[in-house]
């Protein structure tokens, strides 16, 4: 098959070399991307006169029915073409004839190519936005159903604090909303067109660029046309971003997978997100929260894969660029689903309150109550903090908790403690004490709701 670029070559290369550097496999992927393009481009040669009505209105003809044919599957890509670039170009010259090849006008496959990935990660992008902002609004449902349902919080994995459940809930929310917000942000980056750099140069035809962005709804173009076809960092701040993100599901997925176990039992994942075991028949495996934290690492090695291979390339396009594709894919379809799952995960999960109520009623997690009860009588904190270290150690000694220390033995490490402190070491009383901004006591966790509420779109 004779290749569209193939003039100045004397012989083809064999066909496991094509089949090497053809990126068909994958790039396919932006065929609505590139057709709308095309459509783009097309339009701007009729609109500055370089290409006729009748040829733009045959080539636009032509572009409609592969379109067509693209949302309904019916197209056939080969490695022969190497890219989605010529495949669709090679259709659209078998369907509508020679004319097809002047869609080719006053571009290159480098600005085609970056422009199609600059419209794939938009609509990506706004999709994942979209999903994060879906599950921001279960996060916050689920909240305001627990805010004085009072749980263990931890430090070091060891207990720590009561805390309202709403308030560990809300602390994913407000991670989720900055990386909403990168998300967001980056559009800015993404928005840019690259249309109309041609191959690194620009082009001696009189094109409109600002009409191609307009056609395509960017809100401007690149400045520098070497930029233009080199510039990957849209890509890699995506997948920066993406990380992040998925830092953060995968945090909250070891915490599901931690609260889901017999150990725990603080909550029960719904049937639809768990798996059985092929030999135990007990077995209820928190499958999808172990898949988003096994697929972190995927994310984080695309964003590597594509640093490490910009890192030595020359301005301006190098057919390592290449590479930037597959990963981008992945990502998008990582995160996505991941997105999905958890939002799922997390709206059908049950709290086991009656578990959780017993947590807080036997640990020491309401040690620092006592020590902050003597501090607020005039004892020095580092005092009080070793007397309550003392009386946890003769808790631990007896057997029992703060809570059923009688009086008199607490009385034998400070006279400062009297019997209101049964209602201070209370978990209840501890969370609700919590007034300072940003705490977990009850009314701040409901200010805290409404200000999320404000940062839904």
């Amino acid at each position: 098959m004779t290749k569209l670029w193939g003039g100045r070559f004397q012989k083809s290369a064999e066909a496991w070399v094509d089949e090497f550097g053809a990126s068909i496999g994958f790039d396919q992927q932006l065929v609505l991307e590139d057709l709308e393009g095309s459509v783009a481009h097309v339009t701007m040669l009729g609109a500055t006169g370089i290409l006729s009505a009748a040829d733009v209105e045959t080539i636009l003809d032509g572009l409609a029915q592969l379109q067509e044919k693209a949302i309904a599957g019916e197209l056939e890509f080969t490695v022969a073409n190497e890219d989605i670039h010529l495949n669709l170009e090679k259709m659209l010259i078998d369907l509508i004839g020679p004319v097809g090849g002047k869609l080719h006008t006053g571009r290159s496959r480098n600005d085609q190519v970056a422009t199609d990935m600059h419209i794939f990660l938009k609509k990506r992008v706004k999709e994942a936005i979209g999903l994060i902002e879906t599950f921001q609004k279960t996060l916050l449902e689920k909240a305001e159903e627990h805010v004085e349902t009072i749980a263990p919080g931890y430090t070091h994995l060891q207990r720590a604090q009561p805390i309202s459940f709403a308030h560990h809930l809300m602390a994913y929310f407000w991670m989720l909303e900055r990386d909403k917000q990168r998300f967001m942000e980056s559009l800015k980056r993404i928005d840019i067109l690259p249309l109309g750099a041609g191959a690194m140069a620009g082009t001696t035809f009189p094109i409109d660029r600002l009409k191609s962005a307009e056609l395509l709804g960017f809100s401007e173009v690149y400045a520098n046309s070497m930029d233009a076809v080199s510039d990957r960092d849209f890509i890699v701040e995506f997948l920066s971003n993406s990380s992040l993100l998925m830092a953060h599901l995968s945090r909250f997925a070891e915490e599901i997978i931690l609260w889901s176990t017999d150990e725990f039992k603080f909550i029960e994942l719904d049937d639809a997100f768990s798996t059985g075991s092929s030999i135990m028949p007990q077995k209820k495996n928190p499958d999808m929260a172990e898949l988003i934290r096994g697929k972190t690492g995927r994310v984080y090695g695309n964003l590597m894969g594509l640093l490490t291979v910009l890192k030595g390339t020359p301005l301006t396009y190098n057919k390592d660029m290449q590479e930037d594709k597959e990963g981008m894919f992945d990502t998008v379809h990582t995160i996505l689903g991941s997105l999905k799952i958890f939002e799922g995960m997390i709206r059908t999960m049950t709290v086991n309150t009656e578990r959780l109520h017993q947590a807080v009623h036997s640990d020491f997690s309401n040690a620092t109550e006592l020590a902050d009860y003597l501090a607020t009588k005039g004892m020095p904190f580092r005092e009080a903090h070793e007397v309550t270290g003392k009386l946890v150690f003769t808790c631990i000694q007896k057997g029992i908790y703060l809570l059923d220390l009688p009086l008199e033995d607490m009385k034998k490490e400070s006279e400062l403690i009297e019997a209101d402190i049964y209602d201070v070491l209370a978990p209840e009383a501890a969370v609700r004490r919590r007034h300072s901004l940003g705490g977990t006591g009850f009314d701040q966790v409901i200010i805290q709701i409404e200000k999320a509420k404000a940062c839904l779109i």
